[in-house]
């Protein structure tokens, strides 16, 4: 049995590398490939850094897929299916849109594979593939991962962990809602140490939950392991966490040297409207960045446009807000619907959308509003988050952010480098392709 994994880009541009900060370590490929029964021959190609051999024999080949992924990986799917290879997809967007995903596989997964994989590698032996597999909540105690499949592979140099699943808030716009429904699961403290043991070679690591706050009781037990291990990592979490001091205080003792945090929008309506509000509380915040700069921990923000009382004013207020805080890096984005969240069916319902499927149109290019926005333009939310992203990471901007925003030496010596890096990649991600521009996209 030949088991070829692939990771697929989000597009290709003929002649040009692919945006490196997207290049970091398919996790959910190597957890899949833990749990693969023995006796299998394993294989992995990234379409991010290599071509992919389509001729090299595979009994079956296995794609995760993201709505941003979609049409690339029916394009890689088709053409081993054109081999004679089977296909087997499965993710987030299968499991939002599992008709679609079916007219270019063999079978999909629908929600969490690591409870069927087994089966459905047996069945696959047999030649008796099911065109669906429904996944079951697993228990998180059962994941095994195989980092072997990346050796060779020229990643960015991040260790990246799962300690916790899903997130319990009801943004509108998040997908991780639909998919784990509104749940948050943690893995078992000392498998997450185990593994932790296999990366002491890394010296920044990637906790990659949804939400590391999800549930803040229960991280108290691995907090205080991973203070006795004297280790350096960055992790995701909702602001509401960084109002607690005292779990400020426990992150950064447990080695928390960044967090990433979505704050979204500065319009409180606008949180609102996105089922947000939380955010807005306790002060807002202000109060919540001060806990985490008193304790050395750095922010990545990221903030959203094209909610319904945005304006032209609020691309700058947001920068300004972030230049101000002296944010380590941040992200300046349009509002994305993704099909399965409330979000995109309400849009669907005003009849907003510009497009049927813009995953999947041609026209479609990264940093376009695939939705017509309230106050603005598509147009003028894409100008902005361009222009928000040129202004933050303006040379001067970079320089006046270069002091206090980190308390640890290792974080400030990549400073420079990494937003250089994200300076570097504004205009290459700006009308970026979803698909290989040099392939059709087979629709039966």
């Amino acid at each position: 049995m030949r088991l070829t994994f692939i990771q697929p880009a989000i597009g290709h541009r003929p002649g040009e590398r692919y945006i490196r900060s997207w290049q970091m370590e398919p996790l959910s490929i190597a957890t899949l490939a833990g749990l693969t029964p023995a006796g299998t021959e394993l294989r992995f190609h990234d379409d991010r850094m290599e071509a992919i051999p389509y001729d090299e024999p595979a009994d079956l080949v296995a794609l995760t897929v993201e709505t941003y992924t979609a049409r690339r990986a029916y394009q890689i799917a088709d053409r081993y299916r054109q081999r004679g290879a089977r296909v087997v997809l499965g993710g987030f967007h299968p499991t939002l849109m599992p008709d679609e995903a079916l007219m270019h596989a063999d079978a999909i997964v629908l929600g969490e594979a690591e409870g069927v994989w087994a089966r459905l590698i047996e069945d696959a032996r047999e030649n008796a593939l099911l065109p669906r597999y429904a996944g079951e909540r697993v228990d998180l105690a059962r994941i095994r991962v195989e980092r072997g499949i990346f050796q060779g592979k020229r990643y960015l140099p991040l260790g990246l962990i799962e300690t916790g699943r899903g997130c319990r808030f009801p943004c509108e716009f998040c997908a991780v809602q639909t998919f784990f429904g509104r749940s948050y699961r943690a893995r078992p403290t000392e498998d997450i140490l185990r593994e932790l043991r296999g990366l002491s070679d890394r010296k920044l690591l990637f906790f990659v939950d949804d939400n590391f706050a999800g549930d803040m009781r229960q991280r108290e037990e691995l907090l205080a392991e991973l203070a006795r291990l004297k280790l350096r990592w960055i992790t995701q979490m909702s602001i509401h966490a960084a109002h607690d001091e005292a779990f400020v205080a426990r992150l950064a003792k447990g080695g928390c040297r960044g967090v990433l945090i979505g704050f979204e929008s500065l319009e409180e309506a606008n949180l609102r409207r996105m089922n947000k509000g939380f955010n807005a509380m306790r002060g807002g915040f202000s109060g919540a960045l001060a806990n985490l700069r008193r304790h050395g921990v750095s922010v990545y923000g990221t903030f959203v446009f094209g909610y319904e009382h945005d304006t032209e004013e609020s691309f700058d207020r947001a920068v300004d807000f972030a230049l101000a805080e002296k944010m380590y890096l941040a992200g300046f984005n349009h509002l994305t619907p993704f099909p399965g969240t409330p979000l995109y069916d309400r849009l669907q319902r005003e009849g907003r959308l510009r497009f049927d499927a813009w995953w999947l149109d041609a026209r479609y290019r990264y940093n376009d509003l695939p939705f017509l926005p309230a106050r603005l333009t598509p147009e003028a939310v894409t100008q902005g988050c361009v222009a928000a992203r040129r202004r933050f990471y303006a040379w001067r901007n970079i320089l006046k952010r270069s002091t206090g925003n980190t308390g640890d030496f290792f974080l400030w010596r990549n400073f420079f480098p990494l937003n250089a890096l994200h300076r570097h990649e504004i205009t290459r991600r700006n009308g970026y392709p979803l698909g290989d521009e040099r392939e059709a996209l087979a629709m039966p």
